[in-house]
């Protein structure tokens, strides 16, 4: 797929962001136009402070500049970050507005304006301040043994600190700023928004849709403990920062876009995604390229959605839910694996489980959603073709097959369903692999991400009657696990929480220090983050139970938007019980 470079991305909420934080930023009569690698065009504006008879005005750069192009006069290099620009030609009134073009030229990182001064007085000064660390914004509660509210709270932080596109006013992680404004343009679509996978800045669909679904699951099933932890408002604007998204993706019948970003470009940037100048392709599933797992995956977010806004906001419910069913469709209609159609996506998420598991899923969540049997005769359909009874070992944003155990039991109540559902929650306390310190090990990448994944699915089960005593026991055992019990280290995997929690996460934007853009050695360094990733969830140890906290480690030391889904809704479960 040949793509045209993407050379527009507009900067501004950058400085919002940092001065929010404590930090100057660019003056602010300075406003980015294109920028592509080793050059960015600019507007000046300013009133002019005195009467001007030929224009005079000093720059300093953040980082250093090569060159500076100055359409209407002449450019004088000082140093590399202090140059003069000559109007001979420009004359004003003090209190008249001078505008004009200029554009610079550089080698390394991207060089801000943070002085001027203009005829001998200064209008703008924006030099570095380091700001004070960003406070823990989830407060304690003091429930014990872990304060399961505090970490919900601060588990929808994470998502914060994962949104691409726009941020809102209420955006809590003020070292954030808007980022990949030009997602879609190279195919003439808006598709900015949705959630940066992990520690990269890829937008990969797939993982994403599973995202949206099982924060859905939980908001749904665990309300009462969303609403005792005071984040079901959070919870919502996570859930809807996805679904506005896929909204968006959806821009014709039969027709997403599942993935915006390179993975081999992406991965070669160490970075914040506010900086990013590397192309961002755009690639999608239509019906000669089709892609049955992530149209039905994104189809279950978009229902469990519809469930979540039903009484909140009817109006986005009712939008929602007629996109999943035409989504459903697609994905039954036009049958494939979405990496096939999506080729880059092949070595990061490829579908192992094959659309089986999501076409029946996606058409449980419809029936969940519009009471309709007619999708839980088509679920049975699927159950029946694709042999969705065998034997299960996750649930993963791959594997949906132990979500349409609990599912199927909870729409029509056979034990056809509940059978395999117990059988899987069985075989995981008495059969399933574990670390030493009592973490069970269903993978080596991730470890900590598919004890979370089946705690929910323990905790939800103990809700709804299997073994309800055994079943909650061992997800608040897991869970505890992840939060310090283990022994060996006595230490929490949850970013800012905890004791000994990690400092290094493998997370490009949280990694990166002040000043912006300057992000040259973050990777190497061996001390913390500069931010704190509050919430995130790391992989987790290896299956011996050693683990170190370092941020080369992505097998270990990643983070990852799935990682913390069912994550929330577990603890939700934990807040209800305890």
């Amino acid at each position: 797929m040949t793509v045209a470079p993407m050379k527009t991305c507009l900067l501004g909420a950058v400085t919002l962001a940092l001065l929010l934080a404590g930090a100057k930023a660019q003056c602010d009569n300075v406003v980015f136009g294109n920028k592509w690698p080793g050059n960015y065009q600019a507007d000046f504006s300013a009133v002019a402070p005195v009467d001007i008879n030929g224009l005079t005005l000093d720059f300093a750069f953040s980082q250093p500049v090569d060159s500076i192009d100055y359409y209407q006069g002449q450019v004088t290099k000082k140093d590399d970050t202090h140059f003069t620009l000559n109007g001979p030609q420009i004359n004003a009134g003090s209190g008249d507005e001078i505008k004009f073009t200029f554009q610079v030229h550089y080698s390394g990182v991207l060089p801000l304006i943070i002085n001027e001064v203009m005829n001998g007085v200064e209008i703008c000064d924006a030099a570095f301040t380091t700001p004070s660390p960003l406070p823990n914004p989830c407060d304690e509660t003091g429930m014990k043994p872990y304060d399961y509210s505090q970490v919900l709270c601060m588990s929808y932080l994470f998502y914060e600190a994962q949104r691409s596109g726009p941020l809102p006013a209420d955006q809590r992680i003020t070292w954030r700023g808007d980022s990949a404004l030009g997602d879609g343009s190279d195919v003439g679509h808006d598709l900015t928004g949705g959630y940066y996978d992990a520690g990269d800045h890829v937008k990969f669909g797939f993982p994403m849709a599973y995202t949206s679904t099982v924060l859905a699951w939980g908001l749904i099933d665990f309300a009462d403990g969303h609403e005792a932890a005071g984040q079901t408002e959070y919870a919502q604007a996570a859930v809807k920062w996805t679904t506005d998204y896929f909204l968006k993706a959806h821009t014709a019948k039969d027709e997403f876009y599942g993935q915006v970003g390179k993975g081999d470009l992406d991965h070669s940037y160490w970075g914040r995604p506010e900086d990013m100048i590397m192309e961002r392709p755009s690639y999608k599933i239509d019906e000669a390229h089709p892609g049955s797992d992530l149209a039905a995956e994104t189809a279950a977010a978009l229902a469990g959605a519809s469930i979540v806004f039903k009484e909140k906001d009817p109006a986005y419910a009712a939008k929602a839910l007629d996109v999943a069913k035409e989504l459903y469709e697609f994905a039954d209609k036009y049958r494939d694996l979405y990496d096939n159609s999506i080729t880059d996506a092949t070595s990061y998420y490829h579908s192992w489980s094959g659309y089986g598991d999501e076409l029946c899923w996606a058409a449980l969540w419809l029936a969940r959603a519009t009471g309709d049997d007619e999708y839980l005769t088509r679920a049975r359909g699927h159950w029946e073709e694709f042999n969705l009874s065998g034997a299960v070992v996750q649930f993963s944003w791959d594997d949906k097959r132990a979500g349409v155990f609990a599912l199927f039991w909870l729409l029509d109540g056979s034990s056809e369903y509940s059978d395999p559902l117990n059988k899987f929650l069985d075989w995981l306390k008495n059969e399933a692999s574990y670390t030493p310190e009592g973490l069970v090990y269903l993978d080596s990448w991730g470890a900590n991400r598919h004890a979370a994944n089946v705690a929910f699915l323990s905790l939800w089960a103990g809700k709804n009657g299997f073994d309800t005593e055994a079943n909650q026991k061992w997800g608040r055992e897991q869970i505890g696990q992840l939060l310090g019990a283990n022994s060996r280290y006595h230490r929490s995997f949850v970013v800012g929480f905890g004791e000994d929690p990690p400092e290094r996460p493998h997370h490009r934007s949280s990694s990166c220090p002040y000043p912006p853009a300057d992000c040259g050695g973050a990777f190497e360094n061996p001390g913390p983050n500069h931010h704190v990733l509050y919430g995130a969830l790391v992989g987790g140890p290896a299956q011996n139970g050693d683990y170190t906290d370092d941020r080369k480690d992505y097998v270990h030391n990643e983070v990852a938007c799935d990682y913390n889904a069912a994550f929330t809704g577990a603890l939700a479960a934990l807040v209800e019980i305890s």
